[in-house]
């Protein structure tokens, strides 16, 4: 089999015109995403339940032909494994009860891998049902953004719960970030078990961090998930997304060892064409680009492929692509990329 367009990519070789795929390019912007989701009921149900987890995984691909798929899941289904309850509010996202220092030991990391079993089965289905040519990409949340939500309870825009919580409890936060870490690396290690060809690390919300923090919750612990699964994968790519990292993100690269750096729409196309001589880049069409379209979708894809297009590049969306975004808007894009 002739390796597929996006791990070539992702082991450093330029491809042109780049693979492409979409973070959330399975979601609310599909009508059969919706459909399913309504069968489903809750959002949990949909990512615990195989037959709609594949399904929806595998709509965008049926639609587009991305080079890449993506697993249905939630980040937060690692909390969820450990044993802290989860819920999906309409209009409100996440709810979980806050978590206290005196909760810590408590996390049952010898557990996660029965309450995950039907995400491994959907890694496992899916790889035999994608087309050949398409890999198939797996993925934790960040410990530290999967943190911030265990500590608040919910979603908050600058996650002040979080940094208060890690600067009051320096050690318990080091002791939930490392737990959060341990269980993470295990399961992108059985999701390349069941048939991932790459893994990706979110870290949505590194971007909030002054640098001795960043370094020492966004950083470490991500460090510690790579080492584990590269000891057992060594030739798996990485990809590590620490959205808004800003200047941090070439230290973020040399310090955790990721492959594949993912970078955000704000990553000036200077500073994108230095990490990119240093090695493979993700990005960064600014998702409000595809949600406009016309010239603004043309300009932002032009410059993209201009200057980064020769590669190694995967071309991504710098964050995830709204429920907003027209279709049409979508086929504007791969026609711009696929057609140059």
């Amino acid at each position: 089999m002739n390796e597929r367009k996006f791990l070539l990519a992702a082991k450093g070789q330029g491809v042109f015109p780049p693979p492409v795929w979409m973070m959330r390019q399975a979601g609310r912007y599909l009508p059969e995403y919706r459909e399913t989701r309504k069968k489903a009921g809750s959002f949990l149900d949909l990512c615990y339940n195989p037959d709609f987890a594949v399904e929806v995984t595998l709509q965008p691909i049926r639609r587009f032909q991305f080079d890449a798929s993506i697993l249905f899941s939630d980040i937060l289904v690692i909390p969820h494994a450990l044993g802290r309850d989860l819920r999906f509010e309409e209009g409100r996202g996440p709810i979980l009860t806050p978590i206290e220092v005196e909760d810590i030991q408590a996390l049952k990391t010898d557990e996660i891998h029965g309450k995950l079993a039907p995400v491994y089965e959907t890694v496992r289905r899916l790889r035999k049902e994608l087309p050949e040519e398409t890999a198939l990409i797996g993925f934790c949340g960040a410990p530290w953004t999967v943190a911030t939500y265990m500590i608040a309870g919910h979603g908050t825009p600058d996650q002040a719960p979080s940094r208060v919580f890690g600067y009051r409890n320096p050690e318990a936060m080091d002791d939930l970030l490392h737990k959060l870490a341990v269980s993470s690396a295990e399961y992108l290690i059985r999701q390349i078990e069941e048939g991932a060809d790459a893994v990706q690390i979110f870290d949505s919300w590194s971007g909030v961090l002054d640098e001795h923090s960043f370094a020492r919750w966004c950083v470490k612990p991500v460090a510690e998930i790579v080492k584990r699964v590269k000891a057992r994968f060594p030739d798996v790519p990485v990809i590590g997304f620490p959205r808004n990292a800003g200047l941090l993100y070439e230290s973020y690269r040399k310090a955790t060892g990721v492959d594949v750096l993912g970078l955000d729409w704000t990553v000036p196309m200077k500073q994108a064409i230095e990490l990119q001589a240093q090695g493979p880049i993700q990005g960064n069409l600014d998702p409000m680009r595809l949600l406009a379209g016309g010239r603004a979708l043309e300009d932002g894809v032009k410059t993209i492929l201009d200057s980064l297009g020769n590669g190694p590049l995967i071309f991504n969306l710098g964050h995830g692509i709204t429920p907003q975004t027209p279709i049409e808007h979508v086929q504007q894009m791969l026609k711009l990329i696929r057609e140059r």
